[in-house]
């Protein structure tokens, strides 16, 4: 048996699986303080006897340099109560066992290429767009990373006309990208939900008008083969092809993509992407 741990800013997902990726049992729950969450997480796993693994994605930023002595932590995070806590080693001192561990896009992102959407590609992104924006990337099956994993939500993009007087959410640059287009921000700027808001709404356009600039950016630089996006503001259905519509116009004649509709799309695995990805970090653990 292998245990995966989804661990969103908003909510957990904890799961337990075979070596085949089927999962036979899940339980998710609010994300609250440390203590709290991860009580309930050594709660679910506790009944597991025979655990092999555990892979772990977790929201961030976090520290995946094996060299650096912050290495597992959550670190500079605007969830104040998760900021500089030792995730991997919480973990680690309840369960000798493997354990596997990377941000929660690039957990969603492994198992769209191992399983999903890009199972067919050597390369792929995939980016939510929920709570807040972060994206993963994978070449060849090895995630792209430096001395860091990626922040691809916080890149900088230029302002759509209508949105001029929107001064964006995120805590620490204002409008990046996820200040201006994850979730929170349709709140920020008409007092309402996005899922409260008609589907003819400006909104839409404008966080269209984002999204694209920003898979731009990601293809001019990474060419992937495939993108895929997920996340709760993406299950808005007329928003794909709003993105794909802008992100045509800003390409241009400069790169030529035959398949628009093959190159950007959501996750055959849905919401257990991130889950997937989490026992497939499991048994990658244990070899």
């Amino acid at each position: 048996m292998l245990g995966s741990i989804e661990a969103g800013g908003t909510k957990f997902v904890c799961a337990v699986g075979d070596k085949n990726l089927n999962v036979v049992d899940r339980i998710s729950f609010s994300t609250t303080t440390p203590e709290e969450t991860m009580k309930k997480v050594f709660e679910f796993f506790n009944a597991y006897k025979d655990l092999k693994a555990i892979g772990i994605g977790s929201f961030g930023p976090i520290d995946i340099n094996k060299n650096s002595p912050r290495y597992g932590y959550i670190t500079s995070t605007p969830k104040l109560e998760w900021k500089d806590f030792n995730f991997l080693g919480a973990v680690k001192k309840h369960y000798h066992i493997p354990i596997g561990w990377t941000t929660d896009v690039n957990a969603a992102c492994l198992g769209e290429y191992e399983v999903g959407s890009a199972v067919k590609n050597d390369s792929c992104i995939y980016l939510t767009i929920g709570t807040g924006i972060g994206g993963g990337a994978i070449v060849k099956g090895k995630f792209i990373e430096g001395f860091g994993h990626p922040e691809m939500g916080h890149i900088l993009v230029r302002r759509h006309p209508k949105d001029d007087n929107f001064q964006g959410w995120c805590p620490y640059h204002g409008d990046c990208l996820e200040g201006l287009a994850a979730g929170p921000s349709v709140e920020k700027r008409y007092g309402m939900k996005a899922q409260d808001l008609g589907p003819d709404h400006e909104v839409w356009e404008i966080l269209a008008y984002y999204l694209a600039q920003a898979l731009f950016n990601y293809t001019l630089v990474l060419r992937p083969e495939k993108i895929i996006l997920g996340g709760g503001v993406m299950k808005q259905p007329q928003l794909l092809e709003m993105i794909k519509k802008e992100f045509m116009a800003l390409l241009g004649d400069y790169i030529e993509i035959s398949e628009i509709d093959e190159y950007i799309v959501k996750p055959i695995l849905g919401d257990n992407a991130g889950i997937i990805g989490g026992l497939i970090l499991a048994k990658e653990a244990c070899k």
